[in-house]
């Protein structure tokens, strides 16, 4: 494997050269040209590559490349409708006339919280199936389950139907979320893969808007049909892969590993290198692919219900450490309230139905403009650092939020205390939303190295799935008892997050997902992951050489 002084991706900072200034090898000092940059970059044979690669836009190849990245969306979207869907159905008059419900306790708990049961019984099958017939495979098993999952939920008449359709439902979710992000991931070009990734994530707002809106409109249907349309709006985003998925290609990883190489380098000279397989990037991606390649299958393989290897060596618990920090953080901060979001409106003051799921409506588009902004921006900024000041602005905007509550709580009367308070609560989901949306698709799938990634992402649906499980099994316990003051749990523990990230998170930005097998064999990790190499841009945009600094 090399190391990071052989190979790179976006530069983290520059400083504009003396003119014609003189620098010896050796000593640290090397020729620039006039008008050349001496710039940063974490990997610098990568961002040489990327500097000459020229990938249009807008050719056939690159929307293909897009819609491609779409249908892994579509994935995200059917769980991002669930997460937006129960809390308003929940709250439906009708909903709970027919399963003898109410807003909160115990049976709202068994309903929500089965979902991620689903998921959690079917984290080996979810790996088995990816990593053994493919990527697309994975996501076609998916489609089926939530499609099997919606309808015996829309056609139900007791708790017990919804509770085996919610069980099905999360088995379905299993297998895409196992499937989708590696997908994505792998198929990216390295300069889009941070943007790739966190749009595959952003699905979850393509499935919670729809959902919010859905659920909002439906409201006004004065029969079972006001829950069951909901319940049936699952399977769109399924249908739309199901009718795709066989006309998108294969993850080039995947195909390495089966021993498909001419396949996997006619993908990456299509979709990166423009149609030239000696491209400098594909060139690059080749030799960095089938190394790790070969050495996953000089390796014994494991079985495929042996998870073993996530643990069994050093650079594997550091792998994993992301993994697990991104699964309980990503699901544990807070953002798990808002599977019941109508009812905690009704907690602010705001009592009329119509309000609450109008205010749902309100509070998916504020999060999704804020987990946009991040994914605009994802190949530019460094994981770590937004990772610890997003997770500490979201103690802060919780805290306000739980003080607010506190004040407004105390008989209700002060009308603006209880409008501050649910504008902080606003704030902080746009918070989160920024912070943890697209790397819950990015930090996970870039930890994890070929050989471990289905596993890994398997385990990583797992963790999510037994957090969610907390989420929507003691929220609604949680709301009938100490109703808002819930809030302080969450402002405690993303303090303890904040500290965790800054320990422990292991800088992936601006490197090959090979070239991070370097810095995960490393003593310290997260001191690896800092490291950075300095080049020489000429005035042109051309990389000429690399500075070798033998006095750093």
């Amino acid at each position: 494997m090399s190391k990071p002084e052989d190979v790179g991706h976006e530069y983290i900072g520059e400083q504009v050269a003396p003119q014609r200034a003189i620098v010896a090898e050796g000593t640290g000092k090397t020729a620039i040209n006039e008008g050349a940059q001496q710039k940063e970059v974490r990997n610098a044979e990568l961002y040489a590559a990327i500097q000459e690669s020229n990938i249009p836009k807008w050719s056939p190849s690159t929307l293909h490349l897009y819609w491609s990245v779409f249908i892994a969306f579509c994935c995200a979207c059917a769980n991002g409708y669930d997460g937006s869907l129960m809390g308003s159905i929940t709250v439906m008059p009708h909903f709970m006339a027919t399963m003898n419900s109410q807003p909160t306790g115990w049976k709202v708990s068994v309903m929500t919280s089965l979902y991620s049961v689903g998921s959690i019984i079917t984290t080996p099958f979810a790996a088995a199936v990816s990593d053994r017939w493919g990527r697309r495979i994975g996501m076609v098993c998916g489609a089926i389950g939530i499609i099997l999952g919606s309808v015996i939920t829309a056609s139900s008449f007791s708790l017990a139907q919804v509770t085996v359709g919610r069980i099905v439902l999360g088995s379905g979710i299993q297998f895409m979320t196992v499937a989708a992000p590696a997908y994505s991931m792998e198929i990216a070009p390295p300069q889009w893969r941070g943007r790739c990734t966190g749009f595959y994530n952003c699905g979850w707002f393509g499935g919670s808007i729809p959902a919010a809106l859905v659920t909002f409109g439906c409201q006004y249907i004065d029969n079972n049909w006001s829950w069951r349309i909901p319940f049936i709006g699952q399977c769109f985003a399924c249908f739309v892969v199901l009718a795709s998925v066989y006309f998108i290609p294969e993850s080039p990883r995947y195909l390495f590993a089966q021993g498909r190489e001419q396949e996997a380098i006619e993908f990456l000279a299509k979709y990166h290198g423009n149609g030239n397989p000696q491209s400098r990037l594909v060139q690059l991606e080749v030799e960095e692919i089938r190394g790790s390649v070969l050495q996953e299958l000089q390796d014994k393989r494991a079985a495929w219900w042996d998870f073993r290897c996530l643990f069994d060596t050093h650079e594997s618990r550091w792998r994993s450490a992301q993994v697990l920090m991104m699964g309980v953080f990503g699901q544990f901060s807070g953002n798990g309230l808002g599977y019941f979001n109508p009812v905690i409106f009704s907690e602010l003051g705001v009592k009329s139905t119509a309000q609450q799921l109008g205010y749902n409506i309100l509070g998916e588009g504020l999060k999704a403009i804020g987990a946009g902004t991040a994914v605009s921006l994802t190949d530019r900024m460094p994981r770590r650092t937004v990772l610890v000041y997003g997770t500490f602005g979201c103690a802060v905007m919780l805290a306000i939020n739980g003080a607010l509550n506190h004040t407004f709580g105390q008989d209700q009367s002060n009308v603006s205390t209880g409008q501050a308070a649910l504008a902080f609560y606003f704030l902080f989901n746009v918070v989160n939303a920024f912070t943890y949306t697209p790397l819950q698709g990015v930090v996970p799938v870039e930890a994890l190295d070929n050989a471990r990634r289905a596993k890994g992402l398997a385990f990583y649906g797992f963790l999510t799935a037994c957090l969610g499980f907390i989420n929507t099994f003691c929220t609604p316990i949680a709301n009938e008892n100490i109703g808002l003051n819930y809030i302080w749990v969450f402002v405690g523990w993303d303090c303890i997050e904040t500290l965790c990230w800054y320990i422990f998170c292991v800088e992936a930005q601006g490197r090959t997902l090979e070239e991070l097998e370097w810095v995960y064999k490393q003593p310290s990790p997260v001191k690896a992951s800092q490291h950075v190499d300095k080049v020489v841009q000429q005035a042109d945009g051309t990389v000429t050489e690399k500075i070798i600094d033998h006095d750093a």
